[in-house]
């Protein structure tokens, strides 16, 4: 029994090491760097926005955040998505084609929406509590934030971390300056915070535009087949998409109508710093997605009880990761925000928890997008949505707004279950053979 015990944990040992040298470690230690910086920047400035804008102001912004991530998917269509699986088929798709057909498509749906919003801002603005004068840059920063994902996704295919992350931060440290211009310099308040993210969104969905064109990712071609294959692989993941925005912006949808505009406010401070974790699980799985294809590619059954077991670590590694945020987040708070918001303290470790839950959703989900089975995500994610909406409603009610924290982390942790399980049913990996087998060889298993 103990030299079987042994036997394991220094096969998973050799498997973390070889990892930690291989190049998806590296990969993802650039793409790990690259995030931490992107939310280094809006840590930077917590000590001053904290200051020059109050709970009420912040509310709002986040609501405008809110509202542009909802809209984002009936924009995108999931078309970054459908194009990183195409570029992965050349035998079945040209790269430069597609990338055209998609881009001018989302364009189209882009400025569709912008006049839909225009027509029905007043029912929005009800429906949001939003400023009905700023409805029109709602749908400009979601159009925006897709091609800028379209740019990032080409990226990342192409394995350039690099050039990944100076896009990313970039913008980031654009829309901050900008903030810091009209916010500080000129008192705009809400209002600057707004019109820098529109201004510089706008501004690198041009670039990113001419970053295509100018390096042949774009062909000025439309395929109607190859739209087809974008719309089945996208139009399914809408719900899908839909539902997982909402678990992680119904929250405060439900603080600012139940609780008040400055409980928004304070829980969008913690909430930003315990999506430290997400920012984490997001740059991993961005080198993990190509890796990954990789291996399944090979189709061998060595590779995959590697895999396996370098997702149970992963695991192990992520929930420790946000246990620890939350036990610090006391002394980052005491440092990082204004006395007005240091009461969003209490928000920081179920924010975490949430995320740790997440990262270890995208790692079992990557199966259900490489079988190309996005439907049944639909109903995986519409079922945590509506989970997520009726546990708000009653964790508010009981626990004021650390309940919708509360709700949103039991969320993840349901719909990672419930997706794990989907995903061994459409893809099925060795995960009870991982914890057994001992030994590799040839890439066989036993």
């Amino acid at each position: 029994m103990g030299h079987g015990m042994g036997g394991r944990f220094t096969g998973v040992s050799k498997i973390i090491s070889g990892v930690f040298k291989s190049n998806l470690f590296r990969s993802a230690g650039t793409y790990g760097f690259f995030s931490l910086l992107s939310v280094a920047i809006p840590f930077l400035l917590l000590p001053v926005m904290t200051r020059y804008l109050t709970p009420d102001d912040y509310g709002i912004v986040a609501i405008f955040g809110v509202m542009v991530t909802l809209a984002t998917p009936f924009v995108g269509l999931s078309a970054h998505g459908a194009y990183g699986r195409a570029f992965f088929a050349p035998d079945r798709f040209d790269a430069d084609v597609y990338m055209g057909t998609v881009v001018f498509f989302v364009i189209a749906t882009g400025l569709a929406m912008q006049g839909l919003f225009y027509i029905f801002r007043g029912t929005l603005s009800g429906i949001f509590s939003f400023p009905a004068s700023w409805i029109w840059a709602v749908p400009l920063v979601a159009l925006s934030s897709v091609i800028g994902q379209i740019v990032l996704t080409s990226w990342q295919v192409r394995e350039a971390p690099k050039s990944y992350g100076l896009f990313q931060n970039g913008r980031t440290l654009s829309e901050l300056i900008g903030a810091l211009g009209l916010v500080v310099l000129l008192g705009m308040g809400w209002q600057g915070r707004i019109l820098s993210k529109t201004a510089v969104y706008v501004f690198f969905a041009m670039l990113g535009f001419w970053v295509m064109v100018k390096n042949d990712w774009l062909r000025p071609r439309f395929n109607r087949a190859y739209l087809a294959h974008a719309l089945c692989f996208g139009v399914p993941l809408i719900p899908h998409g839909l539902a997982g925005i909402l678990n992680t912006t119904i929250d405060r949808v439900f603080i600012s109508h139940m609780v008040g505009m400055a409980d928004t406010g304070l829980y969008t401070v913690g909430y930003q710093i315990g999506s430290i974790i997400g920012l984490l699980t997001t740059a991993f799985n961005q080198a993990y997605v190509p890796w990954l294809y990789r291996k399944l590619n090979e189709d061998s059954s060595g590779e995959k009880i590697k895999i396996v077991r370098l997702t149970y670590a992963y695991f192990i590694i992520i929930i420790f990761l946000a246990l620890f945020l939350g036990l610090i987040a006391p002394v980052l708070m005491g440092f990082l925000v204004g006395r007005e918001f240091q009461g969003s303290v209490v928000f920081v470790v179920w924010i975490a928890m949430g995320y740790a839950f997440s990262g270890m959703y995208y790692m079992v989900v990557n199966y259900i997008f490489y079988a190309e089975k996005t439907r049944v995500l639909a109903l995986a994610t519409f079922l945590g949505a509506m989970i997520n909406i009726v546990l708000n409603y009653f964790f508010i009610k009981l626990n004021g707004a650390v309940g919708a924290a509360q709700a949103t982390s039991l969320t993840y942790v349901l719909t990672f279950l419930f997706v794990w399980y989907v995903a061994s049913k459409v893809y099925p990996m060795p995960w009870k053979e991982a914890l057994k087998t001992t030994k590799l060889k040839d890439g066989e298993h036993r």
